[in-house]
């Protein structure tokens, strides 16, 4: 269920691989405990055109939507997880930051549930 969309200017997947950089946000995710594997999603936009605050300087947000449930504390948890790895293996990207946002189980539908 949790989905990770990583938006990045397209300079950081010359420095690493998209691939390297969504299974870092994977395994960060899986390390916390909060959910199962078959159940992340992680994908990546990488971004030509932006303007970050006036400069052209390298950045990675990662918008994170998870089923409602977790309290506080573990979403404080992920977001410290995530962006330590990432500051791991990018640690020349300036900006790096995570926002969590809950679905709510009530609204929530998809193909598997018709």
């Amino acid at each position: 269920m949790p989905h990770f969309i990583i938006d990045c200017s397209e300079n950081v997947i010359r420095l690493k691989s998209a691939d390297d950089i969504m299974q870092e946000v994977f395994d960060a995710a899986l390390s916390t405990g909060l959910f199962v594997a078959s159940e992340i999603k992680v994908r990546i936009n990488p971004f030509t055109y932006y303007n970050n605050g006036n400069s052209l300087d390298d950045f990675i947000h990662v918008f994170s939507y998870i089923m409602e449930g977790r309290d506080t504390d573990q979403k404080s948890k992920l977001s410290k997880v995530i962006v330590n790895q990432l500051n791991r293996i990018l640690p020349e990207v300036p900006v790096i930051s995570i926002n969590i946002k809950d679905f709510e189980k009530a609204t929530y539908f998809n193909k598997t549930m018709i």
